[in-house]
């Protein structure tokens, strides 16, 4: 494909991501892996089939994850890729300030208005810092990606190269993997959200299961780096109106949205919803701004101590930092902000997700020192202001039965006998 020959050995590439990533334009490049050596793919998180298993490919180009999505983990995981740890508010510093300079930037673009604007449709994020900071840029421009409002606007001028295609986005739905531990977690964590909060929420059954018992809530916000499909019925039940919030009042705000084409038709030339550059969306000082901001986030596993790891599963890089900790540090300093922990007490395999140590080799995302709330689908408990043993003991009531015995024996080595409570 002629776009993507203007490629070139040794070159820094970065790939759009999330529902946005350019499929027919990655997949081509890495075809021409034969023709190129020592690329460096630069991307936070892609979906979709990336056709990279292949031997060319591993030797001509190596991947620097800035966020590890499961198409591409075993890749990052190789000696062929590697995972930088970063806040998401401040992936588009690495761009401008040439700490990763880019040569590339490819991108999947909504097609040019009558005065020749693109938008960045459903993925702003550091896609924007992108355009404006590599020395060319590759468009996919698919009249199926929504026009979004906010940030993400771009001149076919700015363009070096353009391939029309016409296909489906990627698509997640969580709403059909809702079980009735995602429902008690959802339940639990709802009945910490008060009227007129504003919200931060991911993807996954959990958020869902939020989102589903808020129906009677109302003068909620949103103000996230990313939002799924769940949002869409509270918006039309006028349970979600943003009146209340300080930062852009009467909007939704985000970075990007993931989910299925019901949450891609709403934000589809839609003013309501705003999409902008994640170093506004995510920075601290804008979040703390809104009052009763609740950060619902999750976690792979968490110790005793309150330790979240939630980006590694042991030394093996599964996701990345993401946005939590800017979202649980901005929650926490919000007038009335609550940030939440939130995931059900076990894995599928039934191993417990509290701990008495995090494995060898993993990741603390959230410190104890800002860990707050944490639920589970057996409760909720503040850690805040509480001693190591006082969490010990707390989380402990919220973990599986099956485990308890485990957490208990632990924490009795670890801080002995406490004479008072």
């Amino acid at each position: 494909m002629d776009a993507v020959s203007l490629v070139k050995s040794g070159d820094r590439v970065f790939i759009h991501g999330s529902a946005a990533t350019p499929l027919v334009l990655f997949n081509a490049l890495l075809d021409r892996a034969s023709e190129l050596r020592n690329v460096e793919l630069v991307s936070i998180s892609t979906y979709g089939d990336v056709n990279w298993n292949r031997p060319e490919v591993l030797d001509s180009f190596y991947l620097n994850s800035l966020f590890v999505s499961g198409n591409v983990r075993d890749w990052v995981n190789s000696e062929h890729g590697d995972y930088v740890p970063v806040f998401l508010s401040e992936i588009p510093q690495l761009f401008e300030r040439k700490i990763l300079p880019l040569d590339v930037a490819i991108v999947h673009v909504s097609p040019p208005d009558a005065h020749g604007y693109c938008t960045l449709g459903t993925s702003v994020d550091a896609a924007l810092s992108a355009v404006r900071n590599a020395k060319t840029v590759i468009a996919q421009v698919n009249p199926r990606m929504p026009r979004v409002h906010g940030d993400g606007i771009l001149h076919i001028s700015a363009i070096n190269a353009m391939v029309w295609t016409e296909a489906d986005l990627i698509e997640l739905d969580y709403s059909a993997k809702a079980d009735e531990i995602s429902r008690k977690v959802g339940s639990n964590v709802a009945a910490l959200i008060e009227d007129r909060s504003t919200l931060q929420l991911g993807i996954g059954a959990i958020p869902d299961a939020v989102l589903a018992a808020l129906k009677g809530h109302k003068g909620l916000g949103i103000h996230t780096e990313m939002f799924s499909d769940g949002v869409v019925p509270l918006v039309e039940k006028g349970v979600i109106t943003n009146e209340y919030k300080k930062v852009e009042p009467g909007k939704i705000i985000s970075s990007f949205v993931l989910g299925t084409r019901k949450v891609y038709d709403f934000v589809d030339d839609n003013p309501y919803v705003n999409l902008m550059d994640v170093s506004f969306v995510n920075d601290t000082s804008v979040i703390r701004s809104n009052p009763k901001v609740v950060a619902i986030n999750s976690a792979i596993e968490i110790d005793l101590t309150g330790q979240v790891c939630a980006d590694s599963i042991g030394t093996y890089q599964y996701s990345g930092i993401g946005g939590q900790m800017d979202f649980m540090r901005g929650a926490s300093l919000s007038d009335g902000g609550k940030p939440i922990i939130a995931m059900p007490s076990v894995t599928n395999h039934g191993v417990s997700r509290i701990v008495p140590v995090l494995k060898e080799g993993a990741g603390v995302v959230t410190t104890r020192g800002h860990v707050h709330y944490v639920a589970t689908e057996y409760g909720v408990v503040n850690l805040y202001g509480k001693n190591m043993e006082q969490r010990a003991r707390l989380l402990t009531g919220i973990a599986h039965p099956d485990h308890r015995e485990t957490l208990e024996r632990a924490s009795r080595e670890r801080f002995g006998t406490p004479l008072c409570y």
